[in-house]
């Protein structure tokens, strides 16, 4: 097949296809230009409400945290369960119009991570301590969470930059924890157990067996985490890290498989840094087993970063119009972004 004409790449993990348009990454720019962000910040910022021993909403104070820092978002998007009132009332399936009109109630525990007390430190400015403090934490957080009888998801993320709605510098995640699988973690949840049944094999591992085989979609890779441009990908310079060993969640890695992990979140997150010299934004999250007392022997830990810059630090890339009403769409292909990603230095631009 002719990969340099349009062509449809199936997504075997969520059963949907993307549109590979390699021609129009030749066409003019005449859209918007962002600011390129400011990169110079303090270590430590007196106005900043997660820095060490600062003011946050309602009063509270920070301790003077010297590693990662765990609390419960102040502005919780998810609350836990309340005694229900048997007076209450509300749209349900069974309610109104054969279910057109459904709700039902979603409970959950939201909490920041802080990565480091330092203001200015992203992930790979971290040292590989520091990177595996957060990944621990991570870990800690996940059990604790899915130890409670109301969770049945722990979504970790990460937001960087404004560009992707990040109301504050300073290096964090945040997890939510909540009553249900989420709408994208359920769509794989699907797949993987539709693959185990009909091919009697993970889907993630044997992805993971051709893509190591082909080399030509792989950026970087350890003894415990490969880091590859997926075929299906979606955004410009899209990465999918994936376990080498099979494993459902943070909480079953080793701690060879920790260091392993920070490793590679490292090398990614310098490399993306490189690709354009500044702080690069992106969102990205985990993917981990369900904790709803069911068995998903499919389930094969990983982590998606989608970043949204398409030619430069000022050049974003939009999902608008067709991509909105059709399906998306992307210029570049993933063995293009792959050649590039892999060809940067994993020195931080800052430190090189």
């Amino acid at each position: 097949m002719d990969f340099d004409r349009p062509h449809r790449r199936y997504n075997p993990l969520t059963g949907e296809w993307v549109l590979v348009s390699p021609h129009r990454a030749r066409r003019p720019w005449l859209g918007q230009v962002e600011k390129r962000a400011g990169e110079v910040l303090p270590g430590y910022d007196p106005t900043c409400y997660l820095c060490p021993g600062n003011e946050r909403a309602g009063g509270v104070r920070n301790p003077p945290y010297t590693g990662t820092f765990a609390f419960d978002n102040d502005f919780s998007a998810l609350l836990p369960p309340e005694p229900v009132d048997p007076a209450s009332t509300g749209d349900s399936a069974s309610g109104d119009a054969g279910g057109l009109f459904r709700t039902e109630p979603e409970v959950g525990v939201c909490r920041v991570i802080c990565f480091s007390p330092r203001h200015d430190l992203t992930l790979p400015e971290l040292s590989q301590a520091g990177v595996e403090a957060v990944v621990r934490t991570w870990t800690e957080q996940t059990l604790s969470l899915s130890q409670l009888d109301f969770i049945h998801y722990v979504q970790v993320f990460e937001n960087k930059g404004a560009m992707m709605g990040c109301s504050n510098p300073h290096p964090h995640s945040q997890i939510w924890a909540s009553g249900h699988v989420p709408v994208e973690p359920d769509k794989e949840r699907r797949m993987t157990a539709d693959y185990l049944a009909s091919h009697g094999a993970c889907l993630l591992c044997d992805l993971l067996e051709a893509e190591q085989r082909k080399g030509e979609r792989v950026v970087a890779a350890n003894s415990h985490f490969t880091a590859l441009v997926p075929f299906w990908a979606t955004w410009p310079f899209e990465i999918m890290l994936v376990a080498n060993r099979h494993a459902g969640s943070l909480t079953d890695l080793n701690p060879a498989e920790v260091s392993g992990l920070a490793d590679i979140l490292r090398r990614v997150t310098a490399r993306y840094d490189n690709l354009f010299e500044m702080s690069f934004p992106y969102s990205m999250g985990f993917h981990q087993t369900p904790c709803d007392g069911q068995g998903y022997p499919g389930w094969h830990l990983h982590a998606h970063f989608y970043p949204p810059l398409l030619r430069s630090a000022t050049v974003r890339k939009f999902m608008v119009g067709y991509e909105m009403l059709g399906m998306p769409q992307r210029d570049i292909t993933p063995e293009t972004a792959a050649e590039r990603l892999r060809g940067l230095s994993e020195v931080h631009y800052k430190q090189g």
